[in-house]
């Protein structure tokens, strides 16, 4: 049974940004080939079900309809392991502004 989800819901949605053929003409063909896509968070405004079409308030406060992709995302993204020179960066800066050194 799919799931259902009622207004006031934390859900993520999928939309089609640029289709295939609306992209630029300077991409790559394998990249050219696919859409681009977007995932939105928001809190859904209607009763849907995963796959349906429905409207979302984004926490901008944006209205955005798009396919119902997910009920209760949470944020899965990472930027990696951090580079060990961009560690010592913090520390260093903390320590100049400390001093008083310009």
């Amino acid at each position: 049974m799919p799931e259902n989800v009622q207004p006031g819901d934390w859900v993520r949605i999928h939309i089609v940004i640029l289709p295939a053929r609306a992209r630029a003409p300077g991409i790559p063909p394998d990249t050219a080939s696919h859409p681009y896509d977007g995932w939105i968070n928001g809190w859904a405004t209607e009763k849907a079900c995963i796959g349906e079409q429905t409207t979302i308030r984004t926490p901008a406060g944006r209205l955005v309809r798009g396919t119902l992709a997910e009920a209760g995302p949470g944020y899965r993204h990472s930027f990696g392991k951090p580079h060990p020179a961009m560690l010592a960066v913090g520390p260093s800066l903390r320590k100049l502004l400390e001093d008083g050194e310009e």
